[in-house]
C-alpha cells in the first residue's frame, strides 16, 4: 500500500484472475479463511464493513464526531480550531484507505483498490498537512512554545513517520526503478506493510495523549477513556482483517 499499511502486490499470489485462490492465502488473523476477504464481483465499497471493519468505521465516525462536536459546542472558534478539527477527518480518511484494500486478493480487484488507496492517502496526507500547518501558523502567531507536552513531541515523530510511509509507498509503487526495479521494491513491501500496522496505535496513542494538553483540559473537554475506547475499537476492526500472507514473512 501507499499508506501506513503499504502498497498491494501487483499480481495475486497462488490466486487466479477471478478471485478464486487457495483459501490458505485468504486467512485473516481472526476468523476463517475468506471472512475478510472481497467476494468475486462484490462491489468494492462493501470492503469498508466486511468482517468486523464495521467496528473500525464505527470507531471513525464516534472519534469525528467527538472531536467536531467538542469544537463547535466549547469555547469560541479559533485558528488553533481548524488543528483537531482536521487531524479527526485525517484519521477518518487514513481509515478508509486501510479497509478499502484489505480484503483485496485478486489482481483486479487489487488494481481497482490500490487506485482508490492511491487517492484516499493523497486526501489524508493533504488534510493531515492542513492540521499540522495550522498549529504551526498559531504557534508563529502567538509566539507559542513547541514541545511543551507529551502530544507534542509524538506529534512530530507521527508527522515524520507517516511522511516516510507515504514517500516510500509511492515510490515504491510509482517509480519501483528507484529501487532497482520492480522486484526489488516488492521486497520491502513486507516491512513497509509492518511499519504501518504499528504507526496505527501510535497515531492512536498521539491522538489519545491530546486529551491531557492544556488546551483539552480548559477548553475542549474530551475524555481520556472515551479516545481510548475510540482507538480500540478502531484496532479491533483493522488488525483482525489483516491476511497474514500479505505480511510476507
Amino acid at each position: 500500500m501507499a499508506s501506513a499499511t503499504g502498497i498491494p502486490q501487483h499480481a495475486p499470489t497462488n490466486s487466479d484472475d477471478n478471485g478464486r485462490g487457495d483459501q490458505g492465502d485468504l486467512e485473516p488473523l481472526l476468523g476463517r479463511p475468506g471472512d475478510a476477504s472481497q467476494r468475486d464481483n462484490a462491489p468494492i465499497a462493501k470492503n469498508l464493513i466486511i468482517g468486523t471493519g464495521v467496528i473500525a468505521e464505527a470507531a471513525g465516525i464516534l472519534l469525528v464526531a467527538s472531536v467536531w462536536a467538542a469544537v463547535f459546542l466549547n469555547g469560541p472558534l479559533i485558528l488553533f480550531s481548524v488543528h483537531p478539527l482536521a487531524q479527526s477527518i485525517g484519521m477518518l480518511v487514513l481509515i478508509q484507505s486501510i479497509l478499502i484494500l484489505q480484503p483485496t486478493h485478486s489482481g483486479r480487484q487489487k488494481a481497482v483498490g490500490q487506485k482508490l488507496h492511491a487517492g484516499l492517502n493523497f486526501l489524508a496526507f493533504a488534510v493531515f498537512a492542513v492540521g499540522v500547518i495550522s498549529i504551526e501558523v498559531n504557534k508563529f502567531i502567538n509566539n507559542g512554545a513547541h514541545f511543551h507536552s507529551v502530544h507534542g513531541y509524538l506529534g512530530v515523530i507521527a508527522s515524520f513517520w507517516l511522511l516516510a510511509q507515504y514517500l516510500v509507498g509511492f515510490t515504491m509503487y510509482g517509480i519501483p526503478a528507484l529501487y532497482g526495479g520492480e522486484a526489488n521494491a516488492k521486497k520491502i513491501w513486507k516491512y513497509h506493510r509492518a511499519s504501518g500496522y504499528v504507526l496505527l496505535p501510535f497515531l492512536a496513542a498521539t491522538v489519545i495523549s491530546a486529551t491531557q494538553t492544556e488546551y483539552n483540559l480548559s477548553v475542549l473537554g474530551l475524555k481520556l477513556w472515551a479516545m481510548i475506547v475510540i482507538f480500540v475499537l478502531m484496532l479491533v476492526g483493522i488488525y483482525p482483517r489483516i491476511q497474514k500472507q500479505k505480511l510476507g514473512f
